[in-house]
């Protein structure tokens, strides 16, 4: 989602005016010592990187087979990164072994592993693309759906899998990192969420910082384990089947239960509520209110009129076709608007850096009588930034050597799409990684599915109906895979930048992660794949975008001849219903636009349900009346609370997975139903 910026608004309030994380002029002569690169990459941090990556990788995988809403979790992995490493130490000091100093750089560094572990679980597809392959999927849609083929199944295995994030997913990292001082000295783009992150590294490792760090952690844990013992309470009542427990509870009344009206109980929802900006999570709670409330018990009264009456529940031709293709449209709205948008900024921000100074680089920093105005601070950062450069000649000779071995291999793993369409699609990959990374450094908008999805259509209507389905997924992976591991890495350079880490040992560690993330992201889904009932539409794993996802490779391939009756004209509106409301976001004063909602976010619940909405809802409405009760307060806890949330949520999916594989059957099933008398 585009909203880091403000989710992490607390973090960027809290640092002093003037560059993120430096220091007092009085201290500027007393330069930080920064130690080599190869010291910030230590065993002990890639240890730890490997335990964060597994857990938030089993954090990712649950949103996105959920409801594909996936929080910013940097402030967590450095929170976490920090605790882990500190308990390391600490344990070590009572066994008489002293241990390394723990630094900034080594938190940034763990810090940036687990982002390039976890980022896969989400750029991988394993809840979108690649799930929309699978025969589940495929008789979802139904087998006498027009251009839904049987030959256009590949179901998932760890083989081809873990083959292909390998193929794919190094060639982000090297398409943009020679122009990591452009980005970030050069053009100075903020990067809120990397700014942030650095500013909380930064804080942990002063006097002051690391006493409430101390506090953070011990609040993460708390609620960690509140989370955890919720969920295994709640697993008791659960039952056999997807109609028991507090998951199917009428909190709200057995008529709104019927319209997925009702709460819960999720402490994972409820956490994304409190990190979430308030007008996101209304905004999902509005959309739910439009579908749930009035568009679909609307719709469903034209039964036998604009479609047949006795469809089932998941038909295409009914009812749920025009969740679907509603969904879709918004979301195909939304998404094309911001992409224009940045790519207008972009645009913009270069013909007038040209106009200027004739020249591209918006601030050109020298050694002259303009670098001498630099403060020390700055200079000291933009040293050591550029000190440990990363060969131009590697960057270079690394995305075409990858994208060489894409070529031959990808092919191989669907053959629907030919070696001169993965070329063609990695000469326009670094172009459009640029487009994504300028615009998250603006904006913090990271539209890498949207840029998957535009490839998606591309290549489905190039192939044709001769694979079509196949070649439009795959090559949304391919280019999903590049674009957003462009963005992360130029993101963790600003990070790195502030807080004194080599862009060399940030590389490293970006490798490493994206290496972890080929293997763990791969076998945590397939923890999921084992054990739940993944892509049943009645389910708790409901895979909301793998059906969305063939849908539109369908229609790439087909055009609009499948959709139900109405449902064009239905969807034309809600398109351009987005466009609009986007377009009233940007021209209205802040004080009016920061009412509007978010057409992105209120498309989710179309086709979802309204439940999770309500869960965020309570998530936002705790963390409205907390700020107003202790601000402070709310500022240094919440992040720490919602993650704590989060986590314990995720943990628990390790246990619950594996009661389901032994088949462990909970020994209650709490169920409502009306009484007699009614």
């Amino acid at each position: 989602m585009g909203t880091e910026a403000e989710i992490m608004g607390p973090l960027l309030a809290a640092g002093a005016g003037g560059v993120a994380g430096a220091a007092p002029e009085t201290e500027v002569e007393e330069r930080e010592a920064v130690p080599p690169w190869r010291e910030q990459v230590t065993a002990r941090g890639l240890a730890v990187s490997a335990v964060l990556g597994v857990l938030f990788c089993l954090i990712t995988h649950k949103l996105n087979l959920t409801v594909g809403i996936i929080p910013s979790l940097n402030v967590a992995a450095g929170l976490l990164g920090y605790f882990l490493v500190r308990t390391w130490t600490a344990a070590l000091e009572r066994l008489g072994v002293v241990s390394k100093p723990f630094t900034k750089q080594e938190n940034t560094v763990i810090q940036t592993c687990v982002v390039a572990c976890y980022g896969l679980a989400f750029s991988g597809g394993f809840g979108s693309y690649m799930l929309a392959m699978d025969q589940r999927t495929y008789e979802l849609i139904g087998p006498d759906y027009p251009g839904n083929r049987a030959v256009d199944v590949m179901n998932p295995s760890l083989g081809w899998m873990i083959g292909f994030m390998f193929v794919v997913s190094f060639l982000g990292l090297f398409s943009l990192v020679a122009l990591r001082k452009v980005m970030v000295i050069d053009y100075k783009l903020t990067y809120p969420s990397g700014t942030a992150t650095a500013m909380l590294i930064n804080s942990f490792h002063t006097t002051t910082g690391a006493e409430l760090a101390d506090k953070q952690v011990k609040c993460l844990g708390k609620y960690l384990s509140i989370s955890f013992i919720w969920n295994c309470f709640k697993w008791f009542f659960s039952g056999v089947g997807d109609s028991c427990g507090f998951d199917n509870f009428p909190s709200l009344g057995l008529t709104a239960f019927k319209n997925t009206f009702y709460f819960d109980f999720s402490p994972t929802y409820i956490g994304c509520g409190l990190i979430c900006p308030h007008i996101v999570n209304c905004s999902t709670l509005l959309g739910a209110i439009i579908s749930w409330g009035f568009l679909w018990p609307y719709i469903s009264t034209k039964a036998g009129d604009w479609y047949p009456a006795n469809l089932g529940s998941n038909d295409f031709k009914g009812l749920y076709g025009y969740k679907v293709f509603i969904s879709v449209s918004v979301i195909l709205g939304d998404g094309l608007y911001n992409l224009i948008k940045i790519i207008y900024a972009t645009i913009k921000e270069i013909m007038n850096a040209r106009a200027k100074q004739g020249r591209l680089p918006l601030v050109q920093v020298q050694d002259d009588d303009e670098g001498s105005k630099l403060s020390a601070e700055e200079k000291h950062l933009n040293e050591t930034f550029i000190k440990d450069s990363i060969p131009p000649w590697l960057a270079g000779s690394g995305y075409v050597g990858l994208a060489a071995i894409s070529i031959a291999t990808v092919p191989m793993i669907f053959p629907q799409i030919k070696w001169y369409l993965v070329l063609s699609a990695y000469v326009v990959a670094p172009l459009l990684a640029f487009c994504n990374s300028y615009g998250t450094g603006l904006t913090d908008w990271n539209l890498a599915s949207t840029y998957g999805k535009i490839g998606l259509f591309i290549f489905a209507s190039w192939v044709g109906q001769n694979g079509g389905v196949i070649a439009g997924l795959a090559a949304c992976g391919v280019m999903m895979s590049i674009v957003s591991t462009a963005a992360d890495l130029m993101q963790d350079f600003k990070t790195g930048y502030l807080t004194l880490s080599s862009p060399r040992s940030m590389f490293v560690s970006q490798l490493i992660g994206t290496a972890l993330g080929c293997v763990i992201a791969p076998l945590t889904f397939w923890l999921y794949w084992s054990a739940f009932d993944i892509g049943n539409p009645d389910g708790a794993f409901k895979a909301p975008y793998a059906v969305i996802f063939r849908e539109m490779s369908i229609l790439g391939v087909e055009g609009f001849s499948a959709l139900p009756q109405h449902c064009l004209a239905i969807c034309s509106f809600f398109f351009i219903a987005s466009l609009v409301i986007n377009l009233l976001r940007d021209v209205t004063p802040k004080n009016v636009s920061k009412f509007i909602p978010i057409p992105m976010a209120m498309a989710i619940p179309f086709y979802i349900g309204a439940y999770f909405a309500i869960d965020m809802f309570v998530g936002t409405v705790i963390l409205f009346v907390w700020e107003r009760v202790n601000r402070k307060e709310c500022d240094d806890f919440a992040g720490a609370v919602a993650s704590g949330l989060i986590c314990g949520d995720g943990i628990w999916t390790v246990p619950s997975a594996i009661l389901s594989i032994l088949r462990i059957d909970p020994p209650i099933c709490m169920y409502f139903k009306p009484s007699l008398s009614s």
